[in-house]
């Protein structure tokens, strides 16, 4: 279980990394914010008959609202499921276990969109593909050094935290 919890709070921590890098793109490039959020939202209350409450730009904003929610749900996930997977005494190199991580986020937002059909990656330019990898490159960086920092082998000892001089 605190490898799980471990997990999740890197996973935030790692999201939160994720979310810095887009912004950071979108105010150096001046490109505007990603719709896919909520058009994957949109997509799935249309394929299950579960609305999203309220009409017009009220029920626009909620759905944007959930497609955000559903990222953080995504980046937390895959932190938890960082954490389980290290306790399986497997441990890659942190660099490996990083890329790692970042691909799965990767593959959590962007196996649903090509799913639903709100973006073939497929018809990708190797531009959007970087666009797309960089920042959830960040999250599985930070993900990782989190989880080692407050976790894993990172400092720790029998007894208790060594000191540093």
């Amino acid at each position: 279980m605190r490898r799980a919890l471990t997990g999740a709070m890197a996973g935030a921590a790692g999201t939160t990394a994720l979310n810095a890098a887009t912004y950071t793109d979108m105010v150096l490039t001046g490109r505007g914010g990603s719709s896919a959020p909520k058009d994957v939202v949109d997509r799935f209350s249309e394929r299950t008959d579960v609305p999203v409450p309220g009409t017009g730009e009220v029920r626009d904003n909620r759905a944007s609202a959930l497609g955000a929610l559903l990222g953080m749900a995504t980046g937390v996930g895959v932190g938890t499921l960082y954490g389980l997977a290290r306790g399986t005494g497997r441990r890659p190199a942190l660099p490996l276990a990083a890329l790692l991580a970042g691909v799965a986020a990767m593959a959590g937002s962007d196996v649903p969109m090509a799913a639903l059909k709100v973006s073939d990656p497929r018809s990708w330019k190797p531009a959007d593909w970087l666009r797309d990898l960089l920042p959830h490159l960040t999250y599985g960086l930070v993900t990782a050094v989190v989880y080692e920092a407050a976790g894993g082998r990172a400092g720790r000892r029998r007894g208790g935290w060594r000191r540093r001089g």
